[in-house]
């Protein structure tokens, strides 16, 4: 079949592109036409070099650019990228043609809701984020620190900052959701949706058409499989952003009540002050993959304590198939992945005393070991292998086209009738 991958980087600057990378080179080696369509380069020179076609149209998005007032109007509407995609997929066959897209609010925009329809090609969307349903994209009220229980768009959270900047730049988000669903209709506009987690759907399901078909299809993760661990296990470990969402400042303060040495792995806007209030934290500062699980086949466990709804936290999965139980926050999806008192444990999201009770029992190095062994074999029991992300991908594609042909066939006998 021919896969067209929308998304809005075409190289690796976060989860979401290396999932839809990954799979694009996997998909290819497979024997299937794949095409990448995004708007922010440079492209990674994988994708040519494994005959992709890429097409990457050199924008900007909010990092890179130098003119704020005009990107505000791309993110809002991006009509260059819209009238192009229309281009890429004039002509393609919809019986062996699927259209994935895994990104549009950080540079492609709702705009391309409307080639997509005018396209008649099956369409597919991961959820990687919630930006399709919520302005913001998370449910999150940043300033509060807080999932947001709002209704997406309603009057409450159209008066609500929940913003992580500011009030200015939650209203431009509302007018681009406006635009999503009023001029592009995206949020009706893929009748498959691909989740990959079972909290994520469970938030978004009230905001979606009753009709809409579900698809789990966990990410990807790259582990390479190691033997048990030995010794005794050392230091418990944060990977990821510093911020407050994340939870960050729960697991300094919990470490510090159970009087034990916590160790953060990344950088974020909470980091400085951490530090200055924590001095005996441990600040590594960001770490390659290869650094990271290191560090994980020799924690005690992972503190995973964020707050806020993550669809599939993949640090999670790495510290389970390197052998690091892992302590989880009861509010996020990272929880699916955690066998409560045999990989790791729940604890009550945003108390730090709760957290800091698993700290202290994680302390005993029996358990820490025993958790240890059973999250890894547990996770390589099943592991989440690009092979078995593209075996269940490709079964999605095959269901997509299977019922866009369907019901195609099933337009296409009212007019037959007519003319006969």
């Amino acid at each position: 079949m021919h896969v067209v991958l929308v998304v809005d980087h075409a190289f690796i600057n976060g989860g979401q592109a290396k999932v839809a990378l990954d799979a694009a080179l996997g998909l290819r080696r497979r024997g299937h036409r794949v095409t990448v369509f995004a708007a922010v380069g440079p492209a990674d020179p994988r994708l040519a070099a494994a005959g992709i076609r890429v097409v990457c149209l050199g924008q900007d998005d909010i990092a890179s650019t130098t003119n704020k007032l005009a990107f505000a109007v791309q993110a809002i509407w991006n009509r260059p990228a819209a009238r192009r995609l229309a281009q890429e997929l004039a002509g393609l066959d919809p019986a062996d043609t699927v259209v994935h897209v895994h990104a549009f609010a950080k540079a492609l925009s709702p705009a391309i809701g409307v080639s997509l329809r005018a396209s008649g090609l099956p369409l597919l969307y991961t959820m990687h984020e919630f930006f399709l349903v919520c302005p913001n994209g998370g449910f999150y009220d940043y300033p509060a620190n807080a999932i947001c229980h709002r209704t997406p768009m309603s009057r409450a959270c159209i008066a609500t900052n929940c913003d992580a900047r500011s009030y200015p730049r939650k209203l431009l988000r509302v007018v681009r959701h406006a635009a999503l669903d009023h001029v592009a209709g995206m949020r009706r506009l893929f009748p498959h949706i691909v989740t990959i987690s079972a909290l994520q759907q469970r938030v978004i399901t009230p905001y979606l058409p009753a009709e809409t078909v579900f698809h789990r299809v966990d990410n990807p993760i790259a582990v390479e499989p190691a033997p048990p661990r030995a010794g005794s296990p050392g230091d418990f470990l944060f990977v990821g952003r510093i911020s407050a969402e994340k939870g960050a400042p729960i697991f300094a303060e919990a470490a510090r009540r159970a009087g034990v040495r916590p160790v953060f792995v990344g950088d974020g806007p909470a980091a400085a002050g951490l530090a200055a209030q924590y001095p005996e934290a441990v600040m590594l500062g960001w770490k390659d993959e290869a650094a990271v699980h290191a560090l994980m086949r020799g924690a005690r466990a992972l503190v995973f304590p964020s707050v806020w709804y993550e669809g599939q936290p993949l640090t999670v999965y790495e510290a389970l198939a390197c052998g690091a139980p892992v302590i989880v926050s009861d509010a996020c999806a990272g929880r699916e992945a955690v066998e409560d008192g045999e990989t790791g444990f729940w604890f009550r999201s945003g108390d730090a005393d709760a957290l800091a009770a698993h700290l202290v029992r994680l302390g005993d190095d029996a358990l820490a070991i025993r958790m240890s062994r059973a999250a890894q074999a547990r996770y390589w029991a099943a592991p989440l292998t690009l092979d078995n992300h593209l075996d269940r991908i490709g079964s999605v594609y095959d269901q997509v086209l299977r019922t866009a042909g369907a019901t195609a066939r099933a337009d296409a006998r009212p007019a037959v009738a007519a003319l006969s």
